[in-house]
């Protein structure tokens, strides 16, 4: 919705410039006060956005995430409009609508970019590469796991849900073998926004890489 809201919103921006840019003469004559508005805004905006960005990450929130960069976006449309509110106080009025041109787009390909991943989110899409690349070497740096495969991600929400097949001693005990099925989900949990991991064991023999069948 967040994503929807800033596209419909760019959009309009644009529209109303090219309005302006198309009968300059509707430029109306901004008084020195919009410019320093403009410019605190900036200000308030990047001090915002930067603090909004730290709880985001700390907190693992996309929504967060997106409500920082959208503060971001206006920093950046603070500067924008200052510098088309400066151009239109010495004179150059087509600076004003030429601005809000600009941030209509900037905003317009926020809302855009916003939309797009979190449909992504809503379709079930896999983590990223990284992502399973940092869960795919906790795994394996578990004690008593000897090897992995298919490992299967997909995202929920903020989280992620994941399942794969850990190859273990298969001359271990079922209760050996569980427990360090149980240690690769928590450490996989603890370090990853991993909401949960379903294990299943696979015995091998440790001069075998392939698991043991029955």
């Amino acid at each position: 919705m967040l994503g929807v809201l800033l596209l419909a919103v760019g959009l309009g921006m644009i529209g109303s410039a090219v309005h302006k840019l198309e009968a300059p003469e509707s430029i109306p004559k901004v008084h020195i006060v919009a410019l320093w508005v403009a410019l605190g805004a900036l200000v308030v905006k990047e001090v915002l956005f930067r603090y909004m960005l730290y709880v985001a990450e700390k907190v693992r929130s996309s929504m967060l995430v997106a409500n920082a960069w959208h503060a971001r976006s206006d920093a950046a449309s603070s500067l924008v409009v200052a510098i088309g509110i400066g151009g239109n106080l010495m004179g150059f009025g087509l600076l004003d609508p030429i601005a809000a041109l600009i941030v209509g787009f900037m905003v317009a390909r926020m809302g855009w970019e916003f939309g797009w991943d979190a449909l992504h989110d809503l379709t079930d899409r896999a983590a990223t590469e990284e992502q399973v690349a940092g869960i795919a070497a906790d795994i394996l740096a578990t004690p008593g796991v000897l090897g992995m495969h298919e490992l299967k991600t997909r995202k929920t929400g903020d989280m992620i849900l994941a399942d794969v097949h850990l190859e273990i001693d298969g001359n271990l005990t079922v209760a050996q073998g569980h427990e360090i099925a149980r240690q690769a989900k928590l450490r996989v949990m603890e370090n990853h926004p991993v909401l949960y991991l379903m294990t299943h064991v696979d015995p091998v023999s440790r001069t075998d890489s392939e698991p043991i069948r029955p």
